[in-house]
């Protein structure tokens, strides 16, 4: 099962990157972008979810009182806090992740003629192209580390943190969505009312829970891209702020643009969380430390 979530995660990083780049940017651009990002996603993907799912637990077992269940607004008032916490670890995730696919994005549309030409290209790449938006050296690849780097000297640790408010404005809603309809579809699945409930039950509540919240949220999640992307093609638009980026999207491309994505997103999202609650419902870090027998017929 282990291995299979490992798998899983591999997958996860190059099915957005595939698929998303090819409806946002065009096929011409999608060959060289299949795993740009891929190693930050499998870095902190892990801690990033580790931390989601403890902070919604912390919260909502201090949120209960004496024992009784909690109230749908209480659990989304846990998943707020838990999507509070996680930007911490998802805010310089997806801003680095971000930046790899659009600095192979725009290596990629430097090298196909007809696409744009390199004067042009070079012009519009004003923000940290010493490092990765000016065409690399061959045989040389953009690494997240140099681009981390390049951020925290000329912006500080704010570099990092680029979006924040966007990230929080998607994360807090998606936790707040995700966490109470998990919890209440898992519960549908507990053989009692004292029981527990089946491994796979919790997975297909995890990717329903998932996939909802994914769409819910979608609007954010292309605000929130549009925000942290630096380096720029000539004709793409640059924005101030959440409100400038939102006006511009909705006079420029219409409501429409707000679901780019939408369905990819979902289908990334949906397995990710289904194996996420069944690793951590199983208790695959308890057996690890030889604290709990492994169960795998029970969550």
């Amino acid at each position: 099962m282990l291995l299979f979530a490992s798998v899983f995660f591999i997958l996860q990083t190059w099915l957005p990157l595939g698929i998303l780049k090819a409806s946002r940017y065009g096929a011409a651009t999608l060959e060289a972008n299949h795993f740009n990002g891929a190693a930050v996603n499998l870095t902190l993907v892990t801690p990033e979810k580790a931390i989601k799912l403890a902070a919604n637990d912390f919260f909502r077992h201090h949120l209960a009182k004496d024992g009784k269940g909690l109230t749908v607004f209480k659990e989304m008032l846990a998943g707020c806090g838990a999507g509070m916490c996680q930007v911490i670890i998802t805010t310089p995730m997806e801003m680095l992740k971000i930046q790899l696919q659009d600095a192979g994005r725009l290596a990629a549309q430097q090298r196909k003629p007809g696409i744009m030409s390199p004067t042009k290209l070079a012009a519009t790449n004003t923000v940290l192209s010493r490092s990765y938006t000016a065409s690399p050296a061959p045989g040389r690849a953009v690494s997240a580390t140099q681009i981390a780097r390049e951020l925290l000297h000329t912006q500080g640790i704010q570099g990092l943190y680029k979006g924040l408010g966007a990230t929080l404005m998607r994360d807090v809603p998606f936790s707040m969505v995700y966490f109470p309809l998990f919890a209440h579809l898992n519960n549908m699945g507990r053989s009692s009312a004292n029981g527990t409930t089946p491994f796979y039950w919790s997975f297909v509540a995890g990717c329903l829970a998932g996939s909802t919240a994914a769409v819910a949220v979608n609007p954010c999640d292309v605000v929130k891209t549009r925000l942290q992307s630096l380096s720029r093609g000539a004709n793409e638009e640059s924005y101030k702020g959440v409100v400038d980026c939102v006006s511009k999207i909705m006079q420029r491309e219409g409501p429409s643009a707000f679901l780019k994505g939408a369905g990819c997103r979902a289908l990334v999202i949906a397995p990710l969380f289904g194996i996420a609650q069944v690793m951590y419902f199983v208790g695959v870090g308890e057996f690890i430390l030889g604290q709990t027998p492994f169960n795998l017929l029970s969550a």
